[in-house]
């Protein structure tokens, strides 16, 4: 329980005075603070929300999985927006074979110049080429973590949207970006790789070419990726600390007020290409990534469970949802 001490001064004026004031000088009146109603993040909901993403089963583009859960995240989030947009595109993988793609929009408050662009990767990686046992390495993971947390979570945000109004000058755009995941096998990775093409993030760059509206602009973007594991360790990202640091320091700052330092940390991480690279070079939008990395992982800097057949149900956890959920909430009802 939080509990506030008001302290109350109070400055006794020559009272044979009465009310009247010295020449000279000015009576102010200082205006009460608005008082900013936030929403409670219900974390059983967004548990919720990604168990029925996990339950359509590994979300690879082009399966019947994918196109199972593309209607069920529009039919969600056209419960709560005043807009949901399927933006369907065509794009090229890593070997050069097309393939289709959707990203989902869902608008809040349209009339509103003041936005805020929050997001996620909706699809599933479809190797599991870290796996400890060589013979997944083929295999399509369920990517709770990696892909549907974060989805999980701006759903549940998107809920709250609805049931609370935002503050009438922001309006709200949430981003759910597809083929984010489809890069090369780590065993093919050398084979393809290119310091002048990005195979990952897709559905961003086309995003970032090709927003929703034309001429799209947002105040400032939050990616989250990777936000449903255990004893979470979230650094400032190093690109987003480089293209947005007062993004970064606004959020870890309501982090910290919120009794979330320990694991939102103070410390600069290490650099993630991920889907804020191009909203921040392309679209021209400070965007940040709020992302789990662990340094004394055995799987690079990522969690244990990152592209392997552990990334399951099994392996979230409602209370790091709820936390970043609520540090989210706060961050923009009070923005």
């Amino acid at each position: 329980m939080k509990k506030a001490f008001i302290i109350i001064v109070v400055s006794l004026l020559l009272v044979s005075c009465g009310d009247k004031q010295p020449k000279g000088t000015t009576t102010t009146t200082e205006k009460p603070k608005k008082t900013i109603a936030v929403p409670s993040f219900n974390a059983d909901s967004a548990y919720q929300f990604v168990a029925q993403q996990t339950n359509f089963g590994p979300r690879v583009p082009e399966t019947q999985a994918h196109a199972n859960c593309a209607e069920w995240l529009v039919s969600k989030l056209d419960g709560y927006a005043d807009t949901v947009i399927m933006q369907e595109f065509r794009t090229r993988l890593f070997n050069d074979k097309g393939i289709d793609g959707q990203n989902i929009v869902a608008v809040f408050h349209p009339e509103a110049k003041k936005r805020i662009v929050l997001c996620a990767h909706w699809d599933s990686r479809p190797y599991a080429d870290h796996d400890p046992d060589i013979a997944n390495s083929r295999k399509p993971i369920d990517g709770a973590n990696d892909g549907a947390s974060g989805v999980g979570v701006l759903l549940e945000c998107a809920r709250q949207f609805k049931l609370q109004e935002l503050p009438q000058n922001l309006g709200v755009d949430i981003v759910l970006f597809d083929l984010e995941d489809y890069g090369p096998h780590q065993e093919e990775a050398e084979l393809y790789y290119d310091e002048s093409v990005n195979h990952w993030a897709l559905g961003s760059q086309y995003w970032s070419k090709h927003p929703h509206v034309y001429g799209y602009k947002a105040y400032y973007g939050i990616l989250l990726d990777m936000v449903g594991g255990s004893n979470p360790n979230f650094p400032k990202e190093y690109y987003s600390q480089g293209y947005a640091a007062w993004v970064s320091n606004k959020v870890w700052r309501k982090a910290a007020d919120m009794g979330y330092r320990t694991y939102f940390t103070n410390e600069l991480g290490t650099m993630i290409s991920d889907d804020h690279i191009p909203m921040n070079q392309i679209a021209g939008i400070p965007t940040i990534d709020i992302i789990d990395l662990q340094p004394n992982s055995s799987n690079q800097c990522f969690p244990e469970v990152w592209h392997t057949l552990n990334d399951n149900l099994e392996h979230i956890d409602k209370t790091t949802l709820g936390m970043v959920g609520d540090v989210l909430l706060h961050v923009v009802y009070e923005e």
